[in-house]
């Protein structure tokens, strides 16, 4: 398989006009590029400008893939929505990493397996826009993307044991976030992405306070909001009329969440290799019982094998004279076919005589058998094969 590259940007909060568009233009001649986006593929050759820079001055999303097992995705966000000492406690060296340009934080999260390596099965194309969720959610509080970047970094660990030296062992955890047993579909698509093992995950999300079912109930939402100054609502609504309003929607329910949210206890934290250790005992005990489930699956099975055999033998009984004429018809038809059902109507009566302890007079008839059609190698092949 060829080389293959996706680079894909996303510009939500306000799109590139005709200068930028001109400006972002001047780095690629062949990419797709319109007020809100940047898309473009390689199969030979590489993009000449840089993401980094890009993202600090243009783009709010970048997704890019390549098909020796390179995932990255970056988010921008305004520092008054993503506090960038918060970003900050959730770096792990290049995996995840955040720093501030202008008035902005840029997080940039990526996940590396080169063991598949030239493997590209699925639509790049469909996956920034599964993913791009994550930002709105960051930006109104929600800290799980954060996180969920931070677990699928050590998590690589398991993959690689070289991406971390032995130390990181006793690396803490950063604040765990509520609702990590309840991840929405964005953040979904992040773990995926990002390559988060689904049970280093559920072991993370064991001391995750659950999310209250009625968060952002539109009753206390309107009795906050009546509740601002004047004042305020009317500055509000001029920047919603200036283009504003995904922004200071993101804003007013990030202050909404830390008005009204409730007071939840800060978990312990654990070490990396609290989780790792504890992900990997339970992946081995899943494999403990699928093992002896299905071990006991083909105990069943080969029981009701048993007893259906043994039904076929006590009907074969009733017939047995009747099945050696059939035995001769087959064999007179002369084709590997019907020698084929001979060999297997004798397999059964030999079961049948072992069963019953005559296996001598199964022998002896056998014999006779083999004898008297000594000439046809084809059946006494099948017969040698069957063991009869």
């Amino acid at each position: 398989m060829s080389e293959y590259q996706y680079y894909e940007f996303l510009a939500i909060d306000h799109p590139l006009d005709d200068d930028e568009q001109a400006e972002v233009r001047s780095l690629s001649t062949r990419a797709r590029i319109t007020a809100s986006s940047f898309v473009n593929e390689y199969h030979w050759g590489d993009f000449k400008g840089s993401p980094n820079r890009l993202m600090e001055r243009y783009f709010d999303a970048h997704l890019y893939v390549a098909n020796w097992g390179t995932h990255r995705v970056m988010f921008r966000l305004p520092c008054d929505l993503l506090d960038p000492d918060v970003a900050e406690d959730y770096r792990v060296g290049e995996q995840v990493d955040a720093w501030v340009a202008d008035e902005f934080v840029v997080l940039g999260f990526i996940s590396e397996d080169h063991a598949g390596e030239f493997e590209f099965d699925y639509d790049a194309e469909a996956l920034l826009s599964a993913i791009v969720g994550v930002r709105a959610e960051l930006a109104t509080g929600d800290l799980r993307p954060l996180y969920l970047a931070w677990l699928a970094a050590y998590g690589a660990w398991e993959r690689d044991e070289d991406v971390f030296d032995r130390d990181a062992d006793d690396d803490l955890e950063p604040p765990v976030p509520p609702g990590l047993g309840t991840l929405t579909a964005a953040q979904r698509a992040l773990a995926d992405f990002l390559r988060l093992d689904e049970g280093l995950l559920m072991i993370a999300a064991q001391t995750s306070p659950r999310l209250e079912a009625n968060a952002d109930d539109p009753g206390d939402l309107a009795a906050w909001v009546t509740h601002l100054p004047a004042a305020e609502k009317n500055r509000l609504l001029l920047r919603i009329v200036h283009g504003e309003a995904t922004r200071v929607r993101m804003e007013l329910l990030r202050r909404f969440r830390s008005d009204t949210g409730p007071t939840r206890p800060v978990p312990a934290r654990r070490t990396v290799a609290d989780l790792l250790d504890d992900a990997a005992r339970r992946r081995a005990e899943g494999q403990r019982r699928l093992a002896a489930q299905r071990a006991e699956d083909d105990t069943r099975r080969e029981q009701a094998r048993a007893l259906a055999r043994e039904r076929r033998l006590d009907e074969l009984a009733d017939e047995e004279d009747a099945v050696w004429s059939r035995v001769d018809a087959l064999i007179a038809a002369r084709k590997p076919a019907e020698y084929e059902a001979a060999v297997t109507l004798l397999t059964d009566l030999q079961a049948l005589a072992e069963r019953e302890g005559r296996h001598d007079t199964f022998t002896l008839r056998t014999i006779a058998l083999r004898q008297t059609h000594a000439r046809k190698p084809t059946l006494i092949e099948r017969l040698n094969q069957a063991g009869i």
